[in-house]
């Protein structure tokens, strides 16, 4: 898929789906989906998260070389960081801006880069154009989760 084309996607989907985050009140956000399942503002601590390792992910396999990055304990970050007790709106407006930058990333890549060769300790060695089209796959998967049930309009991106 075309970066530029996925950056403006990103971007549109990232709009609706902020829109439909500050129409829920906090007990929307706070309210157990369900034994051992995250609440909407953990899922949403978790993606902040995602943003925030794949924003040194993408910037270090821009600037060349090849990347070796640690793996992810999701479970223990989204726990000691307390996502469930933050304010939703603080989160709602972190999760927005860092994704916002993170099409702009997309948007200038350089092609040369796109097939980088990134490792995350733990898994199989992939390309920087991988770990970008993984990322709102990802982001896409949670965020559906967060509108389980609800009836909201997000423009997603497609498969990339």
């Amino acid at each position: 898929m075309d970066m530029a084309e996925l950056s403006h996607d990103v971007t549109l989907m990232v709009a609706d789906a902020s829109g439909a985050f500050r129409e829920l009140g906090v007990s929307d956000w706070t309210r157990t989906r369900g034994e051992g399942a995250w609440t909407r503002l953990e899922i949403l601590g978790h993606l902040i998260d995602s943003a925030a390792n794949n924003h040194q992910r993408f910037v270090r396999s821009m600037a060349g070389g090849e990347l070796t990055w640690p793996g992810y304990d999701q479970t223990a970050m989204v726990r000691v960081q307390q996502f469930g007790r933050a304010n939703p709106p603080v989160l709602i407006a972190l999760w927005e801006s860092f994704n916002l930058y993170l099409a702009r990333l997309m948007a200038i890549i350089p092609a040369d880069r796109l097939g980088a060769r990134c490792v995350i300790i733990g898994g199989e060695a992939v390309t920087l154009q991988f770990l970008v089209t993984d990322y709102v796959v990802h982001m896409q998967h949670h965020l559906r989760q967060i509108f389980d049930g609800m009836d909201v309009s997000v423009r997603w991106v497609a498969a990339p």
